[in-house]
């Protein structure tokens, strides 16, 4: 799927497998949907009672999908230039996550009735405005002899997607994608919203989160504020911790693709992309990805080993997303 260009391409290889094939004998698949954290998102959200009054606008100023490799494209620059990251990473990895993330409540966990939710979602994604979003190229880039000289490919990108519907009207979703960053990590950060009448007056050291990381280290955690051990009555942000690893020690989590794999011999349609889901998909990205390519919009240089352009934090701040500071997650030992 990351091999085509645009909702054109799109629509005439579907057009072309749909001749062959009836859908429910095609597969079309996007590994992130088979990663474990990815599989548990239904789960969460749909078996735990203290989430479902919690997920809507109410209570939640901002969600992220976040992407982050500390390498560069690694003599893949030739293929890479063709298509970018939002091509490569967020059009498809990103957004099937956040379908899961936002999507109502099916009916039955039927494929059918799952992909339906999906659909429904992307189709309340309102158009996609430039100033929400900031490209950047880290500088070396261009060095790759497969690379051309006056590139404007971008090799990061956060991209804030509006929604119109009753749930999620103004919360941003933040697709955050990039590559020769200061970390490596995949994760979803869903950012609650202060806390009202704060008497502990602690809103400086951040909001509560609840943060599904899908690799390395599978894990989530919420972020909470507690108070900080000992004599004095002062406060501290901590977590609530399920990491996978140390809870989980005798079990092997299976690949992406050996999951998939085994749902195709299956028969099980649950975690693959529909047609109709793909096409609401492109139509969302398309617009924007021909205006990069017009060059309407250019990439910002940025230095590997960095958060990426400064502009991106600025345009998150803008958003409404507060940064922590001084408080860093560290995956439990075993």
């Amino acid at each position: 799927e990351t091999l085509w260009k645009g909702s054109k391409f799109c629509r005439e290889l579907s057009s072309q497998l749909g001749e062959l094939f009836n859908e429910e004998q095609l597969y079309r698949i996007d590994h992130y949907l088979g990663k474990e954290l990815v599989q548990n998102l239904l789960v969460l959200r749909f078996a735990n009672r203290f989430f479902l009054p919690l997920w809507n606008r109410d209570n939640i100023d901002n969600i992220q999908v976040v992407f982050r490799e500390d390498f560069g494209t690694e003599g893949r620059g030739g293929y890479f230039d063709e298509y970018g990251i939002i091509r490569d990473i967020i059009q498809n990895h990103l957004l099937r996550v956040l379908c899961l993330v936002a999507m109502e409540k099916p009916v039955s966990l039927k494929p059918e009735h799952i992909r339906d939710e999906k659909v429904k979602f992307l189709q309340s994604v309102l158009p996609i405005a430039l100033e929400d979003v900031v490209l950047g190229q880290y500088e070396g880039y261009r060095d790759d002899p497969t690379v051309p000289d006056d590139s404007n490919t971008p090799t990061f990108a956060t991209v804030i997607l509006r929604i119109h519907n009753e749930r999620w009207e103004g919360v941003p979703f933040i697709l955050k994608a990039g590559k020769a960053l200061n970390s490596r990590k995949a994760e979803i950060r869903v950012q609650f919203k202060d806390v009202p009448g704060d008497i502990y007056r602690c809103k400086k050291q951040g909001r509560n989160e609840f943060v599904i990381r899908l690799q390395p280290s599978e894990a989530m955690y919420m972020k909470l504020t507690v108070k900080k051990p000992g004599l004095e009555m002062s406060t501290i942000q901590s977590e609530l911790d399920l990491s996978y690893r140390q809870r989980y020690q005798d079990v092997t989590i299976p690949e992406a693709y050996e999951r998939l794999i085994l749902d195709t011999i299956r028969g099980d349609q649950q975690h693959f992309v529909r047609r109709d889901e793909l096409k609401a998909a492109w139509e969302i990205f398309t617009p924007l990805l021909h205006k990069i390519d017009a060059g309407e919009l250019q990439s910002i240089p940025y230095k590997p080993g960095s958060r990426g352009p400064a502009e991106a934090d600025e345009l998150l701040a803008k958003a409404g997303y507060v940064q922590t500071h001084g408080y860093v997650w560290i995956p439990p030992s075993l």
